[in-house]
């Protein structure tokens, strides 16, 4: 009896031990992470494609910035730091005051540049991650120091997490808000644990997490602005400034993490030079005078017209049209939907049918950019053909809250012959003005119910954006609009953006290769009237809702191209602002005196990898 009762609880413990064993979660043990496909480069992998390793160090560079700055803090909420002076412009050239994090590739800090959403170790050799994405491991290297000698362990790391969490930068706060907690497994083994299982990109936020020296912080004030160069661990260290003029950046010689793959190639100069200018001519006027050596010109007339000085004629400055793939984000002419009289979408269609690119583009911008019939150009997810039957899938669901062209056609711009005559877009929008309750009389479009005629304000800052704005005014005034165009600074324009009170705004909202809850902050109907929204247009749409809280579950890179081409047709069959233009070059001009990788990065500036070809 009891050999039998054994044979029997043995034969049941075997097969429960087993369902035990596969029930376990699948831990990943990698190099790197990556949202969905595999990784690019493998384990031993020596540097990145898109540069050269045996690049010469060396030499100095001079460049120019666009804004000020008033601290190098940018962990605090006071102050314009470097990191976030208008348009973030000195970021593309690779150098910057924020500390590593622990992976790079995704983030801000060092973009992939022949990759989509991956991360590679820095400051951690290894992580470990189970297939549900709950928690993260990072194995830190033990050889990462910060510049005076300290190492960087999983103390820093902690102090990292809770300080940006409690005292850092908004941008951090959001980051950081779907960790439940941080546990130090060793001195060189850190566990972030997730409030729930999740997609993966919950773990990227972990891996961007810059690491803050704890012996440092301790005893300065993280939310006070400084313009004392706090402790960095990374390539360069700030060695000399000139308040709101001019910040030195100068290389570590013996900086620990040189010869990292991540790393090989990159960071050439010793010496990098930013001066800041709030004006763009005038920082064209420096470089033409020899006040800095590479200049990105934001100007399609001046690309044309202007680079024609001595120095372009005898060959010392080059130019350049360098192709690439970074997102140029949604630059919309946002319509404010949330009050007459764009409330209406038949209104929103005509004011559109006025904006008139072919001469603009002509005319004013010299044959260059390219028009915007998406919220995501120069990316994959732009909707530029008929819905796949996997979007008709998608959006079959809500097929009676949608148009019915929707799910038959691409949307398309209305397109003009480029001559400044409009007939047919004229006629149309007036069509739907009538439709909408506007009638024409006597050259002014009068309210049919209320007698008044149809104005709107258009509030933008002061600069060479007028050139194609009074155009669109003249535009709408041949239909009878008044538009009014008013130019205000900047902080007057974003307390007008942050009270809602405007009718029509220019506003770029920042897009990636990756999209996640962003999207949720750009265009779900929860944020329509919040503090401070990025739902500039005030979208309030079932349709939306449902898809921006569905794409950052995408268990594919196809998936999630599906569903963001999707969203993409529904913003853009409703006419919530005039997608407008964007540059898939980067112009650049520079003296002839650096060398640059024969392969290109395509998803980031080229610059970090450029190097000087004679060091004096």
């Amino acid at each position: 009896m009891f050999k039998m009762l054994i044979s029997v609880v043995t034969g049941l413990l075997i097969p429960f031990g087993v369902l035990l064993l596969a029930s376990e979660p699948v831990v990943h043990r990698s190099h790197g992470l990556s949202r969905f496909d595999q990784l690019k480069y493998p384990k031993n992998f020596t540097h990145f494609d898109y540069v050269n390793p045996d690049a010469p160090k060396g030499g100095e560079i001079r460049l120019f910035s666009n804004g000020t700055f008033d601290t190098l803090n940018p962990y605090a909420t006071n102050g314009q730091s470097l990191a976030f002076a208008p348009s973030y412009s000195y970021m593309r050239y690779g150098f910057t005051e924020f500390n590593e994090p622990l992976m790079v590739g995704s983030g801000s800090y060092s973009p992939s540049g022949d990759e989509i959403k991956t991360a590679y170790g820095l400051i951690a050799k290894s992580i470990e991650y189970p297939d549900d994405n709950r928690w993260i491991i990072f194995n830190l290297r033990p050889e990462a120091r910060f510049h005076d000698g300290h190492p960087i362990t999983a103390d820093d790391v902690i102090f990292s997490y809770k300080s940006l969490k409690e005292k850092g930068h908004p941008r951090y706060k959001m980051q950081l808000e779907t960790i439940e907690k941080v546990e130090k497994l060793n001195p060189l083994k850190v566990k972030f644990t997730f409030k729930q299982a999740g997609n993966r990109i919950q773990l990227f936020r972990a891996a961007e997490l810059p690491v803050l020296p704890e012996h440092y912080w301790s005893k300065h004030s993280l939310d006070k602005t400084t313009l004392i160069p706090p402790l960095n661990s990374g390539p360069y260290q700030i060695t000399d400034i000139k308040p709101g003029t001019s910040v030195t950046f100068s290389r570590v010689k013996d900086y620990w993490g040189k010869e990292l793959p991540v790393n090989k190639g990159r960071y050439n100069f010793d010496k990098a030079i930013l001066y800041f200018f709030q004006d763009f001519q005038v920082a064209f006027e420096s470089f033409k005078g020899g006040g800095h050596d590479l200049h990105i010109e934001i100007s399609s007339k001046n690309w044309a017209t202007a680079y024609d000085f001595a120095a372009v004629k005898n060959g010392t400055i080059k130019q350049q049209a360098i192709p690439h793939k970074v997102p140029s984000g949604s630059a919309i002419f946002h319509f404010n939907t949330r009050r007459p009289p764009f409330n209406d979408i038949r209104v929103r269609q005509a004011v559109s049918l006025m904006l008139d690119f072919e001469w603009t583009r002509k005319a004013i911008f010299h044959n260059s950019y390219k028009r915007s019939s998406s919220y995501f150009p120069n990316t994959i997810y732009a909707a530029q053909d008929k819905p796949s039957p996997e979007e008709i899938q998608y959006l079959m669901p809500w097929k009676k809250q949608l148009p019915e062209t929707l799910f038959k056609q691409p949307f398309t711009n209305p397109v003009t012959s480029g001559d400044g005559i409009q007939r047919k877009q004229q006629k149309l929008a007036l069509q739907l003005l009538q439709e909408a309750g506007w009638v024409l009389k006597n050259g002014i479009l009068i309210n049919k119910n209320t007698g008044k005629q149809l104005q709107f304000a258009f509030i933008t800052t002061p600069g060479i954006n007028a050139r194609y704005q009074l155009p669109f005014k003249k535009n709408l005034a041949k239909i009878g609009i008044d538009m009014q165009y008013q130019q205000m600074d900047s902080s007057q324009l974003y307390h007008r953006i942050r009270s809602l009170d405007f009718d029509m705004v220019p506003f770029l909202l920042p897009q990636t290769n990756s999209p996640d809850t962003e999207l949720e902050s750009y265009f779900h109907s929860s944020t329509v009237n919040n503090d401070n929204t990025r739902n500039i247009s005030g979208i309030n749409h079932p349709v939306i809702d449902a898809l921006v809280l569905k794409i950052p579950q995408a268990k594919t890179q196809t998936e999630m191209q599906h569903m963001v081409r999707s969203l993409d047709r529904v913003l853009m069959w409703n006419y919530y602002g005039i997608p407008t233009w964007y540059n898939d070059v980067i112009r650049v001009a520079h003296r002839d005196i650096f060398g640059w990788p024969e392969t290109g990065a395509l998803y980031t500036p080229p610059f970090s990898a450029w190097w000087r070809k004679k060091t004096e």
